[in-house]
């Protein structure tokens, strides 16, 4: 059965604008990292030129990120600080996550609106107070303090994540191996984990995220070169005055810290979609 030639327009019509659209916000969310990285290979007055690839591409603002400050070293300190946090949230929140996900209690619903309501509060909020608790810890200026502060936005993230997805498995596989004699622990790690690794891959990046991306903490909680992380090193990244500013340095730092991250999600993009989505529909 032919449609009808209006339809058929209608139906040509959609599918157009529906392009459209996409391509219209792929432009719109590629195009600043783009523009940083055609900007990371420009020197001089070519940085104010607007063509979209520089006449004459140099690797020079790369070369001076790494030799004129310790960048390398900041880098370092972002992975082992982001790679801690994210291990510390997940291990805590799977625990968590199997408390409120699988055991009916008095207050539970109590317990996953306090945690959500943490996270709600703004980071300058709890600055002073979380600086008081470092320096009575005596972590100050070590990457400790920055695992301890982070762990306030990762944890309610990765702690939702993974009881949407725990409350969603079926129960009658953890109920088989309580006839088998399983415990908690057993069942765990044995028969809940395994399957849990899109949620664990999907809440362990994007705290992974959150913690690598972090400004504001990594500046107040570290004051020498040794224990800085990448944010707070690319901020301190100065020309003689405000207006010589190494914005090709900038823009090549930006990218070397971007582009990990670009790569891990595109890897795992699979596991995120469905660690994210679980939960979303029932029955």
């Amino acid at each position: 059965m032919r449609l009808p030639p209006a339809y058929r327009l209608r139906r040509h019509a959609g599918r157009v604008a529906f392009y459209a659209v996409v391509a219209g916000l792929m432009v719109y969310t590629l195009f600043p990292f783009y523009w940083a990285v055609v900007s990371s290979l420009k020197t001089g007055p070519a940085l104010f030129d607007t063509r979209l690839w520089p006449e004459s591409p140099s690797l020079a603002n790369y070369v001076a990120v790494f030799t004129e400050q310790p960048f390398a070293r900041a880098v370092a300190n972002s992975a082992i600080v982001a790679g801690a946090t994210t291990l510390v949230s997940l291990a805590v929140a799977v625990g968590a996550a199997y408390a409120l996900g699988r055991i009916r209690f008095r207050g539970r619903r109590t317990v996953l609106m306090t945690i959500l309501g943490v996270s709600m509060f703004p980071q300058i909020a709890v600055l002073s107070g979380l600086f008081g608790l470092i320096r009575w810890l005596e972590l100050y200026n070590t990457l400790g303090a920055l695992v301890l502060s982070y762990l306030i936005f990762t944890l309610p993230l990765t702690v939702w994540i993974l009881t949407a997805f725990m409350a969603d498995l079926p129960r009658e596989l953890e109920e088989a191996a309580m006839v088998d004699g399983a415990g908690p622990l057993t069942r765990l790690r044995r028969v809940l984990l395994p399957l849990m690794a899109p949620a664990l891959v999907a809440a362990g990046l994007l705290a992974f995220i959150a913690a690598w991306n972090e400004f504001l903490f990594a500046l107040t909680f570290t004051l020498t070169n040794d224990q800085r992380t990448v944010p707070v090193a690319i901020a301190l990244i100065s020309g003689a005055s405000a207006f010589e500013l190494p914005w090709g340095q900038i823009m090549a730092a930006s990218v070397i810290v971007t582009v990990p991250l670009v790569a891990l999600v595109l890897v795992f993009q699979r596991r995120i979609v469905a660690g994210l989505t679980a939960g979303a529909v029932k029955g």
